[in-house]
């Protein structure tokens, strides 16, 4: 009697919009502050920068699910191209970080959603739901994925066309605006914008839930890496030309800010409906991707065993999604996590920079990208690490430590015979 299996159920359309509701979160509403407030004007240049390094990695993903098919992304990657230790690290940091990223971006929904002192309450409250829509199915997740992206996409329609509407600032782009944090500040506001829109990395680690992987996987990347980068780049020359960088650093909502200088009485409300929308988009994606990187790691004995099954009739990782929701439930409940997320950057950065060097090593058939993309992702992701805040990096290294003794231990257990 055979166990239960992932199923492979997506189509092209379905692994874009997954993709596309990771890169289309509540980023793209929030991340225009501390970006203006790093780099002025010249946050267009550390966008311009940011979609260099992640369409480098972008590539590499798409290379590397072409040659293994499979789920857990770069984890399992990492473990055929470079060797256990390597899939490891890059596992771990995904699965710790991206719980933290699951818990904001319920916070984040909860902020849009819920009414003053019922915040954490509907935070919770969404996770189950989506953790709900996740165990009966990836065609749900897919489905729901759908509904989420055409709204957030539908509301950040109206708020650009609002703030092109509205009388643009005077001087908002010139060499003055572009410059005010230097070099530094650019590179500071392109890791800020990397990590708004790095989420094709969700649709890698579905590898086993997609038909004909080898083609789809690659093409779904690419396809909705470049409608992210293309919404990002609209909204924000709309946030700047109708608030000016000064005011765009200032503002705790950038885009609705932009919108009611239109003078659009309605307007407020769609953008609050797209961002919540927006902020449930990606964290249905991230617990997907969590769950299935967790799921990969349990079969390797990278994480305990119990997470390796699959239900026996939707045929999801089950366990590892509940294990998942349970985490992130209690991070809502009780954590702070404003000092959390520097983690999930760190993570990010690793998991991407393991992805660039697996590719790297490819040769012959498995080689779609030319090398040097590999390079320049590889490159770009520890530039963008070291701009990071010291606390992030102390935080990420501390992460990666924990998680490399507790596989050592794992390792011991394992070799070690009973007395």
């Amino acid at each position: 009697m055979t166990s239960p299996a992932l199923q492979r159920r997506l189509g092209l359309g379905d692994a874009v919009f997954i993709g596309l509701g990771s890169m289309v979160g509540a980023g793209v509403f929030a991340v225009w502050a501390p970006a203006a407030d790093a780099a002025g004007t010249g946050l267009l240049i550390g966008l311009a920068i940011a979609a260099i390094v992640a369409f480098g990695n972008a590539t590499s993903s798409a290379q590397l699910a072409a040659a293994h098919p499979t789920s857990g992304g770069t984890y399992a990657y990492g473990r055929a191209e470079l060797g256990p230790w390597w899939g490891f690290v890059a596992g771990w940091g995904f699965v710790i970080g991206k719980i933290a990223s699951c818990a904001a971006m319920a916070l984040t929904f909860a902020a849009y959603a819920a009414p003053a002192g019922w915040e954490r309450p509907v935070a919770i409250a969404a996770v189950v739901a989506l953790t709900a829509v996740n165990w009966f199915g990836v065609t749900r997740t897919a489905g729901a994925a759908r509904v989420i992206v055409v709204i957030s996409l539908g509301a950040l329609a109206a708020a650009v066309t609002a703030a092109f509407s509205a009388d643009s600032t005077p001087d908002w782009f010139t060499a003055g605006t572009v410059w005010p944090g230097g070099g530094y500040g650019i590179l500071q506001s392109a890791g800020l914008l990397f990590f708004a829109f790095a989420g094709y990395a969700r649709i890698a680690t579905m590898g086993e839930e997609v038909r004909d992987p080898r083609r789809v996987i690659p093409r779904a990347i690419v396809i909705a890496f470049l409608i992210a980068l293309a919404v990002y780049a609209v909204v924000a020359v709309a946030v700047l030309s109708a608030l000016g960088p000064d005011a765009v650093a200032a503002s705790t909502a950038p885009v609705a800010d932009a919108a009611a200088q239109s003078g659009w009485a309605w307007i407020d409300v769609v953008v609050r409906i797209g961002a919540a929308a927006a902020s449930l988009g990606a964290l249905l994606a991230l617990i997907a991707g969590v769950s299935r990187t967790a799921f990969a790691m349990s079969r390797e004995r990278d994480l305990p065993g119990f997470l390796d099954a699959v239900h026996p009739r939707w045929h999801v990782p089950h366990r590892a999604e509940l294990a998942a929701a349970g985490i992130v439930v209690v991070l809502v409940a009780f954590v702070d996590l404003r000092g959390a997320i520097g983690c999930s950057s760190f993570g990010v950065l690793l998991y991407y920079f393991v992805a660039n060097v697996a590719a790297f090593r490819q040769r012959g058939d498995a080689r779609r990208y030319p090398v040097v993309l590999q390079i320049i992702g590889a490159i770009g992701c520890l530039v963008l690490a070291i701009t990071l805040p010291w606390q992030s990096v102390v935080a990420g290294a501390v992460v990666v430590a924990v998680g490399v003794a507790y596989r050592v231990l794992r390792l011991r257990r394992r070799i070690t015979p009973p007395a």
